[in-house]
Parts: C-alpha cells; sequence; structure tokens
C-alpha cells in the first residue's frame, strides 16, 4: 500500500533515469589542512596545563565539588639539542599539534617529550620547539555542578594512577582516582582501544556518549521529570575515563575533522575538542623559550556575546566577563585574565587556535548546533564599548588558509534554501516528481552524465500480495497520543515497555523489531510512535561522486537517531532471484547488519539499568528480499562504507507479518550538510568472496570497496 501524502503519487509517467552505482563511499570532508586523518603514528599526545600557572603535585584542591578530574596531569619538557628560540614574541609559531615526539616515563609521574625524527614539521616562523608544562589543575568552568540524582559512578570520586591507558597523552599521576570498572570491556566491546584509529575512537565515545544520553532520556520521559540529561551522561563518562584525545593541545585534536557537528558541548569535552563545558574559551600554560605564557587554544562563538561571524573566513570575538549574566553580578568592564590575557598573548605567539562556531538548531526551539570550523590565528585585539555600556575586548580571528570548509557550507546551503535556483548543475529540481514531502534534486557537477537510468519513484515497498491480505497488526487503545510510562499502552508493549522514540522522533536503541502505531490504534496521526510512516523530513539530493556512481547526502544537519527514509521498492522472491540471469545491483537482503550498527545500543549499561536487556536485541535476519531496480526511491542511492553513518532498521505499521517488515534507515551518528550518506552492505574482505547468505548470490557480487575509511576492508558483498 503507497504511503499517503500531501504530494501526488507516484506512477510509471513521473520515472526518471538511472545508472548502476558502484556502492562504495569517499568521506565527504578530506582531513584538516597540515594533518593527516588516515595515518595518525606521528601525532603526538595531548599536553595538559594549566589556564593559570602550576599547581602543586597530587592537588585535587581545584577540582568542582561533584565531579572527578576530566584529565590526568603531566609534563612536557623541553627536547634536548634545540636551537634557541627567536626572543621576538611576535615571530614565535606554535606548532605543537605537528611536533613528531616520543613520550618516556619522567619523574614523579610526568612524561618527557623527545623528538622522534627530524622529519616533523618547521614553524612558518621562529625555531621548531617543544613547549613545556606543570602539573595543573583544571578550570572551575569546565564541568558544571551535578544534582545528587547522578549514580555512583559518576559522583567524585578519588583518583588514581592509571595503568595501561589507552588515550593518547594519558599517563600515571600521584593524583588518586577511583580506577574504571573492570567488566566495561565487556559490557561496552565498542569502547576505544590502542588499536582504534583516532577517528575511530573520536566516534565510538561519541556514540556511546548519545546513547547513554538518550537512554537517560527516555526513562526521564517516563518519569515525567526534566533533568540535564547531557550533563548527567557526560559526568558518568567522564568518572569511568571513557574519553578520547584525553588531555590538552595546541592545533588539530586526532580523530576530529573540519566540519564535524555537536549538539552538546560535553561531546566537545569527552573528545578533546574544547575541555570546558560551559566556557566559550579553553587555554593553557605553555612555556616559551623566554618565560611561560597561557594560550589559547579552542574557543566557542555560541551567540552568548557581541561576535560578528557573518564572514566565512573572519571571526571578531569578543572576550569573556563583564556581562553579569553567569555570576549575577552587575555589568562592568572586561578584565585582562584568564581566557582574555590568554587571547591576548596568543596575538603575540601566533599559535592555531580551533574555532568552534555555531548555528540555530531548527528542531528544537532553545538547542544549538555547534561546528568546528578549523584553526584560525589571532590578527588583531581592540577594546570598545559594548551594548551594556562597559568595555569589552575584541579580537579579530583570521582562518588558515588551505582548509576544507566548515562554516561556508552551511551558508551556502541557506542560500540553495532560499533560492534553490541558485543551486548549480541541477539535473532535476526533484527526481521524485512531487511523490516525496520535499523535493529531491538530481545534481551532477562532476561529469556529462545526464543522469540514472529509468526507474519509477515509490515511496514505499510492495510486497508479493496486498497488505490487507496480511496479517493485521493489534492496536492500541490511547487517546490522542501514546505517552511514555503508559503501562497501559499495547504498542508500548509489544516495544518491550518503552516508546521506540523520544519526544524529538529520535530512535533511542536498535531492536529486532520496531512496532509503530497502526491504523488499528486509537491514537491520532502526531502520535510520537509513527515516525517512519510520515515519510521523509530532510531535504537530499542524489548527486555525482568522483567514483561511485551516484549518492545521497542531505542539505539538512542530521542527529543521531534520525529517520531518513525507507528502502522502498519490490518484494522478490527467492526463485526470481536466483532465476534473474542479469545481476541487480539493487537488491536489498535483511540478512545483515554490521557491527557499528549492531554496537549503537552500547553506553546504557553505565547505569547498570536493569531494564536494558540485550540479550533480546540479538540481530535477526529477515527472508525478505526488495529489488529497487524497476522502481525504489532515494534509498537506491545510498552506497557501500566499511564506517557507514546509517543503519537500517525493521518496522511494523500496516500489517503484522513479521517476517516482511518496512527496512527503514535511521543516522548512526551525527551527519553534517552535504555528507554522503551511506550503510554497511554485508560481508567484508576475504568472507565476501568465500562465504554463502541466504541463497548464495551474494558470494558472486563480491566487489572491490573504495570507502577510503580507516578501516575499509577493502572487499565487500
Amino acid at each position: 500500500m503507497e504511503r499517503h501524502s500531501n504530494c501526488t503519487s507516484s506512477s510509471s509517467e513521473n520515472g526518471v533515469l538511472d545508472v548502476k552505482p558502484l556502492r562504495s563511499l569517499a568521506p565527504m570532508f578530506p582531513a584538516p589542512f597540515g594533518f593527516n586523518a588516515i595515518t595518525q603514528s606521528t601525532v603526538p599526545p595531548f599536553v595538559r596545563v594549566t589556564p593559570f600557572g602550576s599547581s602543586p603535585a597530587g592537588s585535587d584542591s581545584s577540582y568542582p565539588s561533584g565531579v572527578p578530574p576530566a584529565f590526568p596531569p603531566f609534563s612536557f619538557h623541553k627536547a634536548p639539542n634545540q636551537k634557541p628560540m627567536n626572543p621576538d614574541p611576535v615571530s614565535v609559531a606554535t606548532h605543537v599539534g605537528d611536533a613528531h615526539v616520543a613520550m618516556t616515563p619522567g619523574a614523579n609521574g610526568s612524561l618527557r617529550a623527545s623528538p622522534l625524527s627530524t622529519s616533523a614539521k618547521t614553524p612558518t616562523s621562529g625555531t621548531f620547539w617543544t613547549p613545556s608544562a606543570t602539573n595543573v589543575s583544571i578550570d572551575e568552568d569546565e564541568f558544571p555542578s551535578l544534582d545528587d540524582n547522578m549514580p555512583a559512578s559518576g559522583r567524585k570520586t578519588k583518583r588514581a594512577g592509571r595503568r595501561g591507558s589507552n588515550q593518547a597523552g594519558s599517563s600515571g599521576t600521584d593524583v588518586k582516582r577511583k580506577r574504571p570498572n573492570k567488566s566495561l570491556n565487556t559490557e561496552l566491546p565498542l569502547l576505544p582501544s590502542s588499536s582504534n584509529h583516532p577517528r575511530e575512537s573520536v566516534e565510538i565515545v561519541l556514540m556511546t556518549y548519545d546513547a547513554l544520553r538518550r537512554r537517560l532520556l527516555q526513562l526521564d520521559e517516563a518519569k515525567d521529570v526534566n533533568r540535564r540529561q547531557d550533563l548527567k551522561a557526560g559526568a558518568i563518562m567522564a568518572g569511568k575515563d571513557l574519553k578520547a584525545n584525553a588531555g590538552k593541545r595546541i592545533g588539530p585534536v586526532p580523530g576530529v575533522e573540519i566540519g564535524d557537528i555537536f549538539y552538546f558541548r560535553f561531546e566537545m569535552c569527552l573528545i578533546g575538542l574544547h575541555a570546558p563545558s560551559m566556557a566559550g574559551i579553553d587555554y593553557m600554560t605553555a612555556s616559551f623559550s623566554d618565560k611561560d605564557e597561557p594560550v589559547a587554544i579552542c574557543i566557542v562563538s555560541a551567540g552568548g556575546y557581541e561576535n560578528e561571524d557573518d564572514d566565512v573566513d573572519v571571526l571578531i570575538y569578543s572576550g569573556q566577563g563583564g556581562s553579569g549574566k553567569h555570576d549575577k553580578k552587575q555589568p562592568d568592564d572586561q578584565k585582562l585574565e584568564r581566557g582574555n590575557l590568554a587571547l591576548e598573548r596568543s596575538l603575540h605567539r601566533k599559535n592555531q587556535i580551533r574555532v568552534v562556531r555555531s548555528t540555530k538548531d531548527v528542531s528544537c526551539p532553545t538547542g544549538k548546533i555547534y561546528i568546528y570550523d578549523g584553526l584560525y590565528k589571532i590578527d588583531d585585539s581592540w577594546v570598545e564599548k559594548g551594548k551594556t555600556g562597559f568595555n569589552i575586548f575584541k579580537y579579530k580571528l583570521l582562518r588558515e588558509p588551505g582548509q576544507p570548509d566548515g562554516i561556508a557550507v552551511w551558508k551556502m546551503i541557506q542560500k540553495w534554501k532560499e533560492n534553490p535556483s541558485s543551486r548549480g548543475r541541477v539535473i532535476l529540481p526533484d527526481i521524485s516528481s512531487g511523490a516525496e514531502n520535499i523535493p529531491v534534486c538530481l545534481i551532477n557537477d562532476v561529469d556529462d552524465e545526464r543522469g540514472p537510468n529509468h526507474f519509477v519513484y515509490v515511496t514505499t515497498v510492495k510486497y508479493l500480495r496486498h497488505t490487507t491480505s496480511m496479517k493485521p497488526l493489534e492496536g492500541c487503545m490511547c487517546l490522542s497520543v501514546c505517552l511514555p510510562g503508559d503501562t497501559n499502552c499495547f504498542c508500548a508493549q509489544q516495544n518491550d515497555g518503552d516508546l521506540p522514540y523520544n519526544s524529538m522522533g529520535l530512535l533511542v536503541r536498535r531492536k529486532p523489531l520496531i512496532y509503530e502505531c497502526s491504523v488499528s490504534c486509537q491514537c491520532s496521526f502526531n502520535c510520537r510512535n509513527r515516525v517512519t510512516q510520515k515519510g521523509i523530513r530532510l531535504h537530499f539530493e542524489v548527486f555525482r561522486t568522483k567514483d561511485r556512481g551516484w549518492g545521497l547526502r542531505s542539505w539538512d544537519p542530521i542527529r543521531a537517531g534520525t529517520f531518513i527514509c525507507e528502502y522502498a521498492g519490490e518484494v522478490i522472491s527467492k526463485t526470481r532471484v536466483e532465476d534473474d540471469g542479469e545481476e541487480d545491483e539493487y537488491i536489498f537482503q535483511a540478512m545483515y547488519l554490521g557491527e557499528k550498527a549492531s554496537r549503537w545500543n552500547c553506553g546504557p549499561e553505565l547505569l547498570e539499568d536493569p531494564d536494558i536487556n540485550n540479550s533480546n536485541e540479538v540481530f535477526r535476519p529477515f527472508p525478505i528480499t526488495i529489488s529497487a531496480k524497476n522502481s525504489g526511491n532515494i534509498a537506491r542511492f545510498m552506497n557501500h562504507s566499511c564506517s557507514p553513518n546509517v543503519f537500517w532498521q525493521p518496522v511494523l505499521y500496516d500489517h503484522g507479518d513479521e517476517d516482511y517488515p518496512h527496512i527503514m534507515f535511521f543516522a548512526i551518528k551525527h551527519i553534517p550538510p552535504m555528507t554522503e550518506l551511506t550503510y554497511d552492505y554485508g560481508l567484508h574482505g576475504d568472507e565476501a568472496g568465500q562465504q554463502e547468505i541466504g541463497t548464495g548470490f551474494m558470494s558472486q557480487r563480491a566487489k572491490k570497496c573504495l570507502c577510503g575509511s580507516p578501516n575499509c576492508q577493502g572487499y565487500f558483498g
């Protein structure tokens, strides 16, 4: 049965052209300028230093109450045989992120940095140098105070030296702390390890954090309470040392790419991009050849101050303090201290500063989206009167040349949305011919190919028999909408007691099978348990890739757990698959989920939640086979990746035959605009050419993988 919508239904007359994609992927955003995102072996560990000077070894008195120290303090020492640096501070360039150093144990649990080779990159001005730092305490703004509702695992604990840590820059320390739970490695198989690529480690931490936050939100919604699940999830992870890139550094952060997006400040804390969870200026004290000075390493332009950010290459940033908003004091002149002083020193030291810009989250009235925009340097500073009539510091930052686009992509897309005709190289303004809720444009800015081969655009799957003749799906008796925590809701009971989506329509946990509300239910079409049946809600475009045929991407940012689309097409029998002499490039078999998708739920185990039962979430293959060769939708253009950002989830809503669900796609992680959407097709490496799946036709379809991800397996089938 076709999905009803406000648009014209599909027919044979609205078919378009189609070409067989090679089903593979390359990342949309390349590595940051001067930073190799594929091989990170030469990137030094983080520098953990104080924002305002040194503190006695082992001192933890400066840590905020209720939150354990976030990062282990350690020392960098000047490497031997280094030439003296130019004493002129203006000519000094800080290239800590580019230094090639080896870490060896030093006195009192510190680490000593020594040059690995003479091939290290040289600063554009001044002489190559290695900064140093002493044991330090954390800025009081780095972690907020937490309420007493936090579980024991997230409360303040005594710190002990960590052994065998797999995080960059971690070391033994003389500050006591509770060791992480030894059972976590079995409970959370996706936790970062020393064998992980930096990008993979960052994604694992972020995926675990968001899974934990979503579960906390689900539990709070069931109890009808309103709390900050983002802070609670972050404190739990920090308390268990579940972080990537522990410490501080100048320059790029391993595993973090320009264009990456974040919906919570704590996400940036956990991956080492920006340590303070509230303050906009992150800084450290580094030892130069002449003296120790604080320098800024990262700033967040979140709209709290009078910043000017219309230019994609220039940012006019206002200093912190003086507004009276955060300390409930009267407005006053800003003072040249802490973050403001660090920015002023960075003007003279000419060190690179990571810049995170922000934009409004249209899906949440009070939310923001943070975009990592790359490396900047301060070009000028001055003092002027602010809107309150008091003096504020102003800093002019210029973006380093040669970097991939960050915020520029967002501003470009905004122009397209305001004037779709401004999008160049458009072949068709709507490949769906009105069948989708939002037009899907067809773009080719690569070659002269005029579009895919002919196919009929449909919005749902066509079964072998009509849904009215299939087993009906039993409905609920809820009035108006289904509510979380309602034990009488039959749809919640079918979904193991919890509604599968939160109040924002995001999937909370992957399940073997999701039961959405159906025509048999008494609730309205606005019920939160009717997500996938409403069709797409994102602005997609089908585009021509350089070497993988056609692909799919979105103009909108996509949050983890967001519904993408259904795999539409025609259900075919095994006999037809076996008898079809021509290989069908558009066949989907629900026989393989993928490692990343199968562990998407990892994280809530940290709550020691008795309601979490992973034994009920073992992957279940389905006999359904869908072909999108002759009829399909945007899902037929999604290519393969060994590191996918999308996974499939079986859903029932218009019938009750559990062997033939709808195949729905959801976002594994936060996906920036204009990033290609991909999922894991099936077996990898040697298995793709040797092992048979289902009828065995997959073994004949093994292809060379071109996804380019750090853990690419070479082949897929």
